[in-house]
């Protein structure tokens, strides 16, 4: 039943890889957009949604939504900063629009810091964070802190080691 150029599906011509792709790209007519089915669904879908924008508003206009939303810009202005010599600037605006630093990568990004007083910031929420458990030590903190610790600044090496013994 071999013949030249018949197969098993007749007479018709094999296809072109293209062509397969066009017909594969024409037989998909949704636009991705998945859209609840029936008069119940589409009830249940608009409920959910009213919820949850009632419920981001709530987190975003509650007592200090706005304080979180500046913090959370600050704290991309101070990260992106790092390395550069916007830092200072970066951290000060932070310490004067939101306060100490609570984070472990914010608290890095301080003690990175040249101003001396951004570091002593630092190395003071570190000291309070640290001591309530609220920010773990890493690797990066503990070499930081132990650089301090052998620098020339009293006052930071003293501090810096108060953490490190207690880490």
């Amino acid at each position: 039943m071999s013949g030249e150029g018949n197969d098993e599906r007749g007479d018709r011509p094999r296809l072109s890889w293209s062509e397969l792709d066009k017909r594969r790209g024409k037989a998909r007519s949704h636009t991705g957009e998945r859209r609840p089915r029936g008069a119940a669904a589409e009830a249940l879908a608009a409920k959910a949604a009213q919820s949850y924008l009632k419920k981001l508003d709530q987190q975003l206009f509650a007592k200090g939504g706005n304080r979180a939303a500046a913090g959370n810009q600050r704290a991309g202005a101070v990260l992106d900063a790092l390395g550069t010599p916007a830092l200072d600037d970066a951290c000060r605006a932070y310490l004067a629009e939101v306060g100490a630093p609570a984070t472990a990568p914010l608290i890095a990004a301080f003690l990175d810091a040249r101003a001396r007083e951004l570091r002593v910031a630092a190395l003071l929420a570190l000291g309070e964070t640290s001591a309530a458990g609220g920010v773990a030590m890493t690797a990066g903190l503990r070499s930081q802190l132990r650089v301090l610790a052998e620098g020339s600044d009293d006052e930071l090496a003293e501090r810096a080691e108060e953490i490190l013994a207690r880490a």
